[in-house]
């Protein structure tokens, strides 16, 4: 009976993280893709780059925010020595990412955590923490069907952008700019319900509000969010460590 049991508990448990399961887990951050995508295969298209090098920018460098920064300092003719190193250091946030990930893809040969590294983004990569929160590991085809759904669907939406962004010339009038902050705080929200715990997000949100508007008063703006990030998330960490 017991084995019954432990087999039954298996074939659950690999229904839920199949690679299918994955795609479904994705549905949700693909329109806020299908949106932000379209917006920068508009930007791309604007800076002089043809439907090729769209194609293959989203297929290749595959980060919204350092699409978007490349099309503008293409369009300003800047050199692509430093285009390159501006999205290196734009995109190095993915070696945090990937280092929170990892501890969940022990298991897995060195080939298939490569994959997934390489396809991982912020918006999978929120999907999959959250999903990880009752889980000692992440099956591998679970996370694979997620990574190929928003890959497969940013490349989309960033040729769709290039081939009739003629017709929008501005995307701001569309809401196409605060796709992206809303598809984020769409992602916030479900990790903290997944979690039913909100002492220390309620700790750490009212921390970086607090921050950043000290902060404004010495530094910059985009400055005062980077200091409140850091120290925010710092602070949910102590808390966390000493409760």
């Amino acid at each position: 009976m017991s084995e019954l049991s432990t087999d039954l508990n298996k074939n659950v448990m690999e229904e839920g993280d199949s690679f299918w399961q994955g795609v479904k887990d994705c549905i949700p951050t693909l329109l806020g893709y299908l949106s932000i995508g379209f917006a920068a295969g508009v930007v791309e298209k604007t800076a002089g780059l043809s439907m090729i090098e769209i194609a293959l920018m989203s297929l290749l460098l595959y980060a919204g925010s350092g699409q978007f920064i490349a099309a503008g300092m293409i369009a300003a003719s800047h050199p692509v020595s430093a285009i390159i190193v501006t999205i290196f250091f734009i995109n190095s946030r993915h070696l945090l990412l990937s280092a929170a990930i990892a501890p969940y893809f022990k298991k897995n040969t060195t080939s298939k955590n490569l994959i997934t590294g390489a396809l991982l983004t912020d918006e999978t990569f929120g999907v999959a923490i959250t999903h990880a929160q009752s889980k000692k590991q992440l099956d591998y085809k679970w996370m694979l069907g997620l990574n190929i759904a928003a890959y497969l669907n940013w490349a989309l939406a960033t040729i769709a952008g290039g081939i009739f962004g003629q017709w929008i010339p501005d995307p701001e009038r569309f809401g196409l700019d605060f796709a992206l902050p809303a598809m984020f705080i769409g992602l916030l929200v479900l990790q903290i319900l997944s979690q039913k715990k909100y002492f220390i997000d309620i700790i750490v949100a009212v921390s970086s509000g607090v921050i950043v508007i000290a902060a404004s008063f010495f530094v910059s703006g985009s400055a005062g969010v980077i200091l409140a990030t850091i120290l925010s998330a710092t602070i949910g960490l102590v808390i966390s460590k000493w409760r």
